[in-house]
């Protein structure tokens, strides 16, 4: 067999789950090289894979309907039957409505929200949907299979972090992860022993909300201010320390400014007082180096539906010394913290998008950067100086961009521009004209405040749509300020 053949990462994220039309054979994806085959199957040989060979991934799901082919490439399956074309060129979404008529392109700024599952992530997942059914636990081929797939996974989520697999636990997403981290630390020992709990008040409401329960069963929690640039300061942290505090845990970065925190040096506070930490890193693994040994933390969330992977997967890293108790309990699965019957497509999934992430860390940093900050370039221009930035003068994530547009309110802004994906906050708990609680704590007026855009690009965002993007937001806000 001939070696396989080399890519750059951007083609290696692109390239098709399926072929396009007229395609008769050829290679597409990691791990299988696929024919159509009968009544519109696809049928795989497998290239490296040490599970499966010559299977037809969707021949046993498939209703019959064969397969709806366009231009581009293909991201999302009908329960394993027809494939629905969502992009075009490997960009825009371009959704079609029942009468065949294609609808506007749709512009795509929204990847702190979620992410499009990538097509070889998809790829990946297929066989365990389909035909890999079998359970984990069970000592027979196909349950063994499946847990293959999933050690195999496991290590793919552990390398990006730098951890060991035995570290690695997988979830139903960050939120889970993150209850997980906080209930499974702080109610270890109830009722016999309670403790602290140090947090902030710029955390996702995976976090502040766990905290809020803890409290309401009688834990001490103690929410730490941000400053006006978003950060919140490793002296504020150690200030908040008891000698009873069990856990710290802070936000790796902002999911709706962007402001990295100083996670290392609140680490190197905490255990010098012997207390543990942890990390929501939903919104930083896949954008910038989340080593959990260079961080320093003894817990770390991941949610696969930041990272291009499906949505209801994720992962807790749990430092092997860490104890913790399950927040469900069931059977043994996952070391005992998250009894279940594992999810394996999904799973499998997570780890074909860590190891896609893995690799385009670097270059898809510094592009996503560029775009960023050409995005920025061209509304300061047109708009001026009143267009606040928040977390300005911070370190910030790569792709993400609040902006606060003066003399408008953000959600009529863009509901002015249809063709543009983009938020006004966090999409988890967005809805209503409100301050923010992390605008808030950083200080940004209700009369700023109403303004904030978050514009976060991704992978599959191009300079024409940025460009494109930039020139119908400057357009909305002239025709809202006026």
């Amino acid at each position: 067999m001939s070696a396989p053949e080399q890519v750059s990462w951007l083609e290696f994220i692109l390239r098709p789950a399926f072929p396009v039309a007229g395609a008769t054979s050829g290679e597409f994806g990691r791990r299988h090289s696929y024919s159509r085959g009968t009544a519109g199957g696809l049928h795989s040989t497998s290239l490296n894979s040490g599970i499966h060979e010559h299977n037809n991934l969707v021949g046993p799901c498939d209703p019959g309907k064969g397969y709806t082919v366009g231009i581009g490439y293909f991201d999302r399956i009908d329960d394993c039957g027809p494939v629905i074309p969502v992009r075009e060129s490997g960009m825009s979404v371009r959704p079609e409505d029942p009468s065949g008529a294609m609808t506007m392109q749709q512009i795509y700024l929204d990847y702190n929200a979620t992410t499009p599952i990538a097509p070889s992530v998809q790829e990946a997942m297929l066989p365990f949907l389909c035909e890999h059914y079998g359970n984990p636990s069970s000592t027979h081929s196909l349950g063994r299979a499946a847990n293959a797939a999933i050690e195999d996974a496991r290590g793919r989520v552990a390398a990006i972090l730098g951890a060991d697999r035995d570290e690695i636990v997988f979830t139903s997403g960050g939120t889970e992860a993150n209850n997980l981290a906080l209930q499974g630390m702080l109610l270890r020992d109830v009722p016999t022993k309670t403790g602290h709990l140090v947090t902030t008040d710029i955390e996702h409401p995976a976090i502040i909300e766990p905290a809020k329960q803890l409290e309401r069963l009688g834990i001490a929690v103690t929410f730490v201010k941000a400053n006006s640039q978003g950060v919140v300061e490793p002296e504020a942290i150690e200030a908040a320390l008891r000698p009873d505090t069990r856990l710290v845990s802070v936000m790796h970065a902002n999911n709706e400014t962007g402001v990295i925190q100083p996670i290392r040096q609140i680490s190197e506070l905490c255990h010098a007082n012997n207390v543990l930490v942890h990390t929501d890193a939903a919104q930083t693994v896949g954008k910038i180096r989340t080593m959990v040994g260079e961080l320093g933390v003894d817990m770390l969330s991941i949610a696969g539906h930041k990272i291009y992977a499906p949505k209801g997967v994720g992962a807790l890293y749990v430092n092997r010394s860490v104890p913790l108790e399950p927040v469900i309990y069931g059977a043994g699965h996952e070391r005992g913290l998250r009894p279940g019957t594992e999810n394996t497509p999904y799973i499998v999934a997570l780890g074909q998008a860590s190891s896609l992430v893995r690799k385009a860390l670097d270059e898809s940093g510094d592009r996503m950067a560029m775009l960023r900050d050409r995005l920025l370039a061209r509304l300061r221009g047109e708009i001026g100086p009143r267009l606040g930035l928040n977390g300005q003068k911070s370190e910030r994530l790569p792709n993400t961009l609040s902006v606060n547009f003066p003399s408008v309110v953000g959600a009529d802004l863009l509901a002015r521009i249809p063709e543009l994906c983009a938020s006004t906050g966090s999409a988890c708990h967005s809805g209503l004209t409100r301050v923010s609680p992390t605008l808030a704590a950083m200080g940004v007026t209700p009369d700023i405040a109403q303004g904030t855009v978050r514009l976060s690009v991704g992978w599959y965002t191009s300079e024409e749509q940025i460009d494109r993007a930039a020139e119908l937001l400057i357009g909305a806000w002239e025709s809202l300020a006026d």
